[in-house]
């Protein structure tokens, strides 16, 4: 037979595509769960396409939702994530029965599989997605470069340009003392809430509780030596601690949840492994598909 024809085999190879591609075609048009063979093998071929496309959607939104850097963000990327899930369920509901259908064991077993691994990967990544919805961390932050900020500076504006007549040198040196000892607490807010080691936070919380005191201290030192007309910022400046203080302790059991940190630590750790594992599963699962013939051998 001459090169330039087709062989037999190459002809059959043809028409099954095409006819494939028809029939593919005419299910979805019905908009009808496929009827035959090979509309369910197609079918099969394609709910584990999207598992695949649908499980790195998860993943990914999931990773987003760790690194945003806005609460809004945050919650966004975790509804994509839960979205994504809903149809990795939906799929896998639809795929099982197809396969049974079809009597493909080894494929009925790799989705089982794929299944009991998800189920791995659902039970870290809800409670990733819950530590990062609450982003103790971030809000941490927020307070101290906001709130906590502001009260710092209304502290030592209440005690800038103190005055005390022949006491002006003591009364100006514990001002600064003062000042300073609230700028020791700001210095530590941002390592406290970056920590991930409670015993490494409990030494930044007892200097804080130190400087705090020594701001204290130093602020009633001062009541005997500022002039008169001086004496009505010492209250304000004691009302600027307090608010400072409180907002202090605030951030603190923020950054204790550590919720952004252990999420981080969730997604570099675990649930990497478990996505490795479910797209391990329907990777081979979609090689077995593969190697299907129409007739349903391999």
């Amino acid at each position: 037979m001459p090169d330039t024809l087709c062989s037999r085999s190459d002809f059959r190879g043809a028409r099954q595509a095409i006819a494939a591609l028809l029939l593919c075609a005419a299910c979805a048009c019905r908009g009808t769960a496929p009827d035959t063979t090979l509309e369910r093998l197609v079918e099969s071929r394609r709910l584990t396409s999207d598992l695949l496309v649908q499980l790195t959607k998860s993943a990914d939104a999931g990773n987003r939702a760790v690194m945003a850097q806005t609460e809004e963000a945050s919650a966004a990327f975790v509804g994509e994530a839960e979205q994504a899930a809903a149809a990795i369920q939906r799929d896998t509901e639809a795929l099982r029965p197809a396969l049974q259908s079809l009597g493909y064991r080894d494929e009925a077993r790799l989705l089982d599989e794929f299944g009991n691994r998800f189920t791995e990967y659902r039970a870290v990544d809800r409670t990733l997605l819950d530590l990062t919805a609450e982003n103790s961390n971030l809000k941490a932050q927020r307070l101290s470069f906001g709130a906590a900020s502001q009260a710092a500076e209304a502290f030592r504006d209440a005690l800038a340009g103190l005055s005390g007549g022949d006491a002006a040198p003591q009364v100006e040196a514990a001002a600064a003392h003062a000042i300073g000892a609230v700028r020791e607490i700001q210095v530590l807010q941002a390592p406290h809430i970056a920590e991930a080691d409670d015993a490494a936070m409990t030494v930044m919380e007892k200097r804080m509780a130190a400087s705090e005191a020594t701001a204290r201290g130093a602020l009633r030192s001062l009541a005997p030596l500022v002039s008169p007309p001086a004496a009505p910022r010492l209250p304000q400046a004691a009302a600027a601690l307090d608010r400072f203080t409180m907002l202090n302790a605030e951030i603190v059991s923020l950054s204790r949840r550590n919720t952004n940190v252990r999420s981080l630590a969730l997604s570099l750790g675990q649930r990497r492994m478990l996505t490795a594992g479910c797209e391990e599963s329907l990777q081979a699962l979609q090689g077995a598909l593969a190697k299907r013939s129409l007739g349903g051998t391999r």
